[in-house]
């Protein structure tokens, strides 16, 4: 048997010495044991660090990665309500064009063949992409529609303004041609004798009556049926007191057996506007209005002139 090991454990304050003994085998196991010990300690401690910095290091990703969701959440956001105004702004145009071709129609203007191509119907966004592509493929081909139907829109925008400009004028045009087309009924009162062919109240013979004759009383007002100039005021013949109006565009309108003008040759009138009185001057069996509408030099319906 082994000599033991004696440990001795001297006091600081002058105790007895004590003394134990043990054998080597148990001496050593106890060592290796305690060293065992400190080493799964130090093992256990490192791998305890580890962890801690492990999930640091997670946390701190998940802070990032959620951070990141968060802003692609939002640029996501911004982008969807941006091309949802695209999208707005489009249809905005595409209603201002039907109603300028609304307005050509009631106007009977000409469409501009360039109109049918405004621009294309319709715009992506993101629930439109393919869910296939990464976030960059995504955000790129976001960017690049967004510019492209930005720059679709200004096209859009600058071809209806030029549309728009060009039926201003024409309808300016057409407004200037409405205002000197007769649209009124010159003077109220019965009508006596139609335009057309007729018995001549004088000889009970066929002829063409080449006007409308408008019965009332003696005085009552005479209205001119459209813008226009004052070519004649005077008598003539048959007519009588006779006022002629050159309305442009090849129309003008007579008004004859007038009691009374007070217009003067070179005046300028406008629809509605008092231009004599009803007589019974000229050939005339009593007081009416004898009224002319004449296109080109030729006499036409007065009644297609009428539309009140």
């Amino acid at each position: 048997m082994s000599d033991p090991i004696t440990l001795m454990i001297l006091s600081p304050y002058g105790a007895p010495v004590k003394q134990i003994m043990l054998s080597k085998k148990i001496f050593w196991f106890t060592g290796f044991l305690f060293i065992a010990v400190l080493t799964g300690l130090g093992f256990g401690a490192y791998d305890y660090y580890q962890l801690r910095q492990t999930a640091f290091d997670t946390r701190e990703l998940e802070g990032t990665i959620t951070s990141h969701q968060e802003i692609v959440l939002i640029q996501r956001r911004q982008i969807q309500k941006f091309a949802g105004e695209i999208n707005l702004l489009k249809s905005k145009l595409m209603a201002l064009n039907g109603f300028e071709k609304q307005i050509r129609v009631i106007a009977n203007l000409d469409h501009p063949d360039a109109q049918n191509g405004l621009f294309g119907v319709g715009g992506s966004i993101p629930e439109d992409l393919d869910p296939k592509l990464s976030l960059k493929e995504k955000h790129n081909s976001l960017i690049r529609e967004m510019h492209g139907q930005i720059d679709q829109l200004e096209q859009a925008s600058e071809n209806q303004e030029a549309y728009f400009e060009t039926l201003l004028k024409e309808l300016d045009g057409q407004k200037t041609l409405l205002a000197c087309t007769p649209a009124i009924r010159p003077t109220k009162g019965v009508i006596t004798s139609a335009f057309g062919s007729r018995n001549s109240p004088f000889t009970n013979l066929k002829e063409f009556h080449k006007g409308l004759d408008i019965a009332a009383r003696k005085g009552t007002p005479v209205y001119v049926t459209a813008n226009g100039k004052v070519t004649f005021a005077g008598v003539k013949g048959a007519f009588g007191k006779l006022i002629v109006v050159d309305h442009g565009h090849g129309l003008v309108t007579r008004y004859a057996h007038l009691s009374k003008i007070l217009k003067k040759t070179g005046d300028r009138v406008k629809r509605s506007e008092k231009i004599g009185l009803m007589g019974n001057t000229g050939r005339s069996t009593g007081p009416h209005l004898h009224y002319e509408v004449r296109l080109n030099g030729m006499p036409v319906n007065p009644k297609k002139y009428i539309l009140n």
